[in-house]
């Protein structure tokens, strides 16, 4: 069962001028946010043991139906999140500086062309303007984001920019976003993003097993899905805002990290609501549950509404302070937003001048 405890205030440490700090040791300060929350928070956090990658485990149905969300409860600590000051000067520097290198920066828009994905990779190696890194003192700091996320179509394209680069391809797949077409094409679908060098794949399952409570049916469509992936990362889309309730978000939860995915994911962004704190809230308290009876590590990644610098500070927030450190890395943590780094290079701008810049100065792609 899903517990809702409150965690702990949240405290910055003191910490030298950012300049210094990120120009002496790229890899201190890209770490500088993980010891700006108070570690009285750390009883809430997955016991430290080993955890192994997730490889699933037999469909439990005792276990998805004792799920319960206390919705009032969760509503009212994810408001915590919001109502508290956040950090700021050289704090949030390091903390949006670790945003961007969770991020998945995306496009999937019916009027994509090459041209566009070649523009989005050129963002994703060099993410914030060069002008700006200098002014903050980090020219040469080795920043970028996690990996790119197109249409199948545009995968060789990604893939033959970002050559060299450390930057994976991620491929929406499985009839994305409404998830309709039949099981044999979904499959297809995995099956050539794979082959044309995905690394990681993000399917989306289909919601009305969810609201029928065919759990066995979610479960072999996962599992599938998972076999099709081979060693590409597989990122399961719930559509948060298609399941009605909370209780449907952490049984869904439950059952995709049962059939093996390594990540589980809010929402496809097409959906009239998408990524929100309270739905983040009970997908976490689901991966951590889920580690604590298994051993095994699932990550997370909302998606979908998720437009600025604040926002990913409120995300980062949730992360830290419920399932820990280790899951602040773009290895088991991923923002599906590409509007937000517009706002955050804006936000790194004002810190570095004084000044904020007009939004189109910060282009996407």
């Amino acid at each position: 069962m899903l517990r809702l405890s409150h965690a702990g205030g949240f405290s910055p440490i003191p910490y030298p001028d950012v300049r210094q700090t990120i120009y002496s040791s790229a890899t201190e300060t890209i770490m500088a946010m993980n010891t700006s929350l108070d570690h009285r928070i750390a009883e809430t956090h997955v016991p430290a043991r080993e955890l192994q990658p997730n490889r699933g485990v037999p469909l439990n149905l005792d276990w998805i139906e004792n799920v319960r969300v206390n919705t009032s409860a969760v509503e009212r600590r994810a408001q915590t999140l919001t109502a508290r000051r956040t950090v700021k000067k050289e704090w949030q520097v390091a903390w949006l500086l670790r945003a961007i290198s969770c991020m998945d920066l995306t496009t999937l828009s019916g009027d994509d062309t090459d041209q566009r994905v070649l523009r989005l990779c050129a963002k994703a190696r060099q993410p914030v303007q060069q002008a700006i890194m200098k002014q903050l003192g980090l020219d040469g700091f080795p920043l970028k984001v996690a990996a790119v996320c197109v249409y199948h179509t545009f995968v060789e394209t990604a893939i033959r920019a970002l050559e060299g680069s450390g930057i994976n391809v991620a491929a929406v797949s499985t009839g994305f976003p409404a998830g309709h077409s039949p099981l044999a094409e979904r499959v297809g679908e995995v099956r050539r993003s794979v082959q044309a060098g995905a690394q990681e794949i993000d399917v989306v399952i289909t919601r009305a097993h969810v609201f029928s409570a065919r759990w066995q049916a979610l479960y072999d469509e996962v599992a599938t899905f998972r076999e099709a992936c081979g060693k590409a990362h597989m990122k399961v889309i719930l559509g948060t805002g298609d399941l009605v309730t909370l209780r449907n978000v952490a049984r869904a939860s439950m059952v995709a990290m049962m059939a093996g995915a390594d990540f589980i994911k809010t929402s496809t962004g097409k959906e009239a609501l998408n990524a929100t704190l309270p739905v983040g809230l009970v997908m976490v308290r689901a991966i951590r549950e889920y580690a604590e009876h298994t051993g095994m590590i699932v990550g997370f990644k909302p998606a979908g509404g998720i437009r600025t610098a604040k926002q990913s500070l409120d995300w980062l927030s949730l992360i830290k302070e419920e399932l820990g450190d280790r899951w602040l890395d773009a290895s088991l943590f991923r923002f599906g937003a590409s509007g937000m780094l517009a706002d955050i290079e804006r936000q790194l701008e004002h810190y570095a001048t004084g000044r904020y810049s007009a939004d189109y100065r910060h282009p996407i792609a």
